[in-house]
């Protein structure tokens, strides 16, 4: 599985969200956190996966891309 960016960013373009300096206010996350999802090179851990849910209504799972072996 690969965590999948584009998800996060439609979210929160919904929440008028445009950059992850927004993202990183709203999910109160540092900011080099918040350019690790917004870019994609990297995925979010537990807490920050809650926040996600919490503020953009986004399951762990939702975040997530399905990749055959």
């Amino acid at each position: 599985m690969l965590y999948d960016r584009t998800r996060l960013r439609a979210a929160a373009a919904q929440r008028g969200d445009q950059g992850f300096d927004q993202v990183k206010v709203r999910l109160n996350v540092s900011r080099a956190t918040a350019y690790r999802l917004w870019t994609g090179r990297g995925e979010p851990r537990a807490r920050t996966a809650a926040a996600v849910h919490r503020e953009y209504g986004l399951h762990a799972h939702e975040l997530v891309e399905q990749v055959s072996a």
